[in-house]
C-alpha cells in the first residue's frame, strides 16, 4: 500500500486503483441480512440497483443472497465513484 493522497485518501490496491471509504464486509453483511430492502446497494451508492432490489424484495431473496456473497468474496466491487471497496 502506498502513501495516501488527496485522490486516494485510503490508499491504493496493488493494481494502483484507489480504495473506497466503504467496506466490502459491511456491504456484504448488509446485503445478506437486509438485501431484500437493497440496503447493501444503497450503502455503496448504487441507488438504482437498490431501488430495484427493494421493489423485487431482493429478487425474492435470491438476488440479495448472491449479491451479498459476491460482495464478501470479490476483490473488484466498487462504490459509486468507481473506487475499490476496502476489505
Amino acid at each position: 500500500m502506498t502513501v495516501p493522497t488527496p485522490e486516494a485518501p485510503y490508499g491504493v490496491d496493488p493494481l494502483g486503483r484507489p480504495y473506497s471509504d466503504k467496506s466490502k464486509i459491511v456491504a456484504g453483511i448488509l446485503q445478506l441480512f437486509l438485501g431484500t430492502l437493497g440496503i447493501g446497494r444503497f450503502y455503496v451508492g448504487s441507488v438504482g440497483v437498490g431501488i430495484a432490489q427493494l421493489l423485487t424484495c431482493g429478487g425474492l431473496g435470491f438476488w440479495a443472497l448472491i449479491d451479498g456473497i459476491l460482495f464478501l468474496t470479490s476483490n473488484d466491487r466498487t462504490d459509486k465513484q468507481g473506487r475499490i471497496l476496502r476489505g
